[in-house]
């Protein structure tokens, strides 16, 4: 069990400040006097205590603190170009941002999350004992922002006055860090201390780029103290390691949830999307992937767009799930986003009207972005994410440097885009999820959709999850376990979190209605995982429609499915229907049983990789293997009549049979 405001605070402990009286008198020295006026509008003490704290750690030159007005929205945006932390752009409130060609992405090598030498963790966390974070902090941050100002914001990680939405305090010296804030966060500074009150509690997280050298990211760290529900970050700029009411934050949700949230709580690593059929009903669906794994393009595919990244989802009164974005922007890779399978989000940045920060895409000579996969033709040179780039350019290697860096990213708000559904994504009741979808980088084992026979397969399904390492990480490469999509996001023992995960959906609340559906998505099968020669996807990226239309249809008892031993698959006729539908595309049986034929060796070794890796977690609960157990036996007994390569056809035939 996660103890709060247990052990050495190290923020207070590091600042030496701890009680209202000296923060109000450091913060008077400090700030002036129109800043002290707006932070006078701040009435919870302990929100005081942290900012003062902070400034006597880092030692700014002064502070700013953001109202929220547009005044100080222009403010930071200005600065930010006044600094060279963004550059202005042709069109109009665009700008660029880049990170250092060293830190191009989350550096998974050295965040810890800070804990007790009492707490278990998970052994996929990376932990450091209080007191050796607590000297790292003291050394490489004190006085870090000297000659800078700090900007102190205050936001709500959800639409205020949502169950699960978390008020949070974002310090940094970086006025790109503060604008992305502006954009990705709901601004709550006159509403902070109801958000308290609500809410029971607040986030902080303190940063600062320092110098924003080299040489300096040897010394580079990110901390999340999970008693404390502080961060750190240091000597860093790219947004997942610096702007952490995102990453770092969601961490601390997933605890809260975990450990607080009785069994009838959620924090995860999901989209929330609506598909309207013509009847005009919207089945609203989550989805987990891990980053750089289609998460964004499956959002932005329904039709009512809510949110990319994370949710907070609660069993509710009514009978149903419910589930809100965290965010109100999108931090998106851009990589391979085109008009054909993006024209909502192409519009947003290609079109006058737009607030948009770019970061390490290449700017042309005409000030006019690009990027890999775009569609679009490409200039021969330009400035990109290691400076001056021409085409056939390469590293000391050899290897050729791309237009752009796989994860080049672009910020945005979700009402830029013409399918976000603004009425549900600014709700605080949420919308009622009635589909859970999990996914990954699979090239050769899983079909594109299936659906779990119970809510307990459905949460293995979920386990399960694997990828190909992608660029969002720094170091990381190969085939990667990624349970649930939130297991690098997960502070204590995945049994915890696993146990929650079970008792979440079986929940006797849900009514029959309103108990969601569990499925399985993937993309990335390749022609050459099924018999074919090209390494080429079977499929394209519009398919993905499909695949949401089929799930909203089979959640809400339009469509039967074939059983298998490891869930329920579309059947041909079904999916054929919709695909001319939904996209006009024709869907040949050819390619439907390459799609839909269980490959069980492929998936009974995946299997096997899962219950060795989950055998090395303690006291996990028994239903995961015993789900393994009934999947292995299925497919065993399968193979046995049918062989390793099991279609459509003889799955519909061996149910048939009993």
């Amino acid at each position: 069990m996660l103890k709060l405001n247990h052990g050495t605070d190290i923020l207070a402990a590091s600042g030496g400040v701890n009680s209202i009286a000296e923060a109000r008198a450091i913060l008077t020295d400090t700030l002036d006097d129109t800043n002290l006026a707006k932070l006078d509008v701040i009435k919870t003490e302990d929100a005081w205590v942290k900012i003062a704290n902070a400034v006597k750690l880092c030692e700014p030159d002064d502070v700013f603190v953001l109202s929220g007005s547009i005044q100080d929205r222009d403010e930071i945006r200005r600065r930010s170009i006044k600094k060279g932390e963004e550059k202005p752009l042709t069109m109009k409130d665009h700008t660029i941002h880049y990170d250092l060609p060293e830190e191009q992405g989350r550096i998974v090598d050295r965040t810890f999350y800070i804990v007790n030498e009492d707490e278990d963790t998970s052994v996929l966390a990376k932990t450091m004992i209080r007191d050796e974070a607590m000297e790292y902090v003291r050394e490489h941050m004190r006085g870090i922002m000297k000659g800078k100002t700090m900007f102190v914001g205050f936001f709500s990680r959800g639409p205020q006055g949502a169950k699960l939405a978390l008020p949070a305090i974002e310090i940094s010296s970086s006025t790109y860090v503060m604008h992305s804030g502006l954009i990705l966060y709901r601004n709550c500074f006159g509403t902070f201390d109801d958000q308290v009150k609500r809410s029971g509690t607040f986030l902080t997280n303190v940063h600062s780029e320092g110098l924003n050298r080299p040489e300096d990211l040897q010394h580079a760290r990110v901390f999340m103290d999970r008693s404390w529900l502080t961060t750190f970050s240091m000597f860093c700029t790219y947004a997942g390691n610096t702007l952490l009411l995102k990453k770092g934050n969601h961490r601390m949700a997933v605890d809260l949830a975990c450990y607080y949230g009785n069994s009838e709580a959620l924090s995860e690593h999901m989209f929330i999307t609506g598909m309207k059929d013509d009847s005009g009903r919207i089945t609203w669906f989550a989805g987990a992937a891990p980053s750089g794994c289609g998460k964004t393009t499956t959002a932005m595919a329904g039709t009512d767009f809510v949110g990319d990244d994370l949710a907070q989802m609660w069993v509710d009164e009514d009978g149903t799930m419910r589930a809100i974005n965290p965010e109100q922007g999108i931090f998106g890779i851009v990589a391979d986003v085109n008009r054909e399978g993006d024209p909502y989000l192409m519009k947003a940045l290609r079109e006058e009207g737009t607030e948009v920060i770019w970061s390490n895409v290449l700017v042309d000579d005409e000030g006019v972005t690009h990027w890999m996969g775009n569609g679009e033709e490409h200039p021969e040179h330009g400035v990109n994410f290691q400076g001056e780039w021409h085409k056939g350019k390469t590293k000391p290697d050899g290897t050729e440097i791309p237009i752009s860096h796989p994860n080049a990213r672009c910020t945005l708000r979700c009402d830029a885009i013409d399918n976000y559904n603004r009425e549900h994504g600014e709700d605080p009741a949420g919308v009622p999820v009635k589909v859970v979808t999990y996914s990954g980088r699979d090239s050769d084992t899983m079909p594109p959709v299936w659906v779990g026979k119970s809510p307990d397969h459905g949460v293995v399904i979920g386990a399960s999850i694997v990828s190909a390492a992608t660029a969002t990480e720094i170091g990381a490469s190969g085939v990667k376990r990624q349970p649930w999509a939130n297991a690098p996001f997960i502070p204590g023992p995945l049994a915890d979190y696993m146990k929650v995960q079970f008792e979440f959906f079986n929940s006797s609340k849900f009514d029959a209605d309103g108990q969601p559906v569990l499925a399985g998505l993937n993309y990335f099968l390749t022609d050459e995982a099924r018999g074919g020669s090209s390494k080429k996807l079977l499929g394209e990226k519009r398919d993905v429609k499909v695949w949401l239309a089929w799930l909203a249809a089979y959640a809400n008892g339009d469509v039967e499915a074939i059983e298998t031993p490891i869930g329920y698959i579309p059947r041909y006729e079904d999916l054929h229907e919709l695909f001319h539908k939904v996209i006009g595309k024709e869907y040949e049986w050819e390619l439907y049983v390459k799609h839909f034929s269980l490959y069980i060796d492929n998936i009974l070794s995946r299997i096997e990789l899962q219950r060795d890796a989950f055998g090395k977690e303690k006291n996990l609960p028994s239903k995961l293997f015993e789900v393994y157990d009934e999947w292995e036996s299925g497919l065993n007994e399968l193979q046995q009549h049918h062989g390793s390569v099991v279609s459509p056809d003889q799955l519909q035939a061996f149910t048939a049979a009993g």
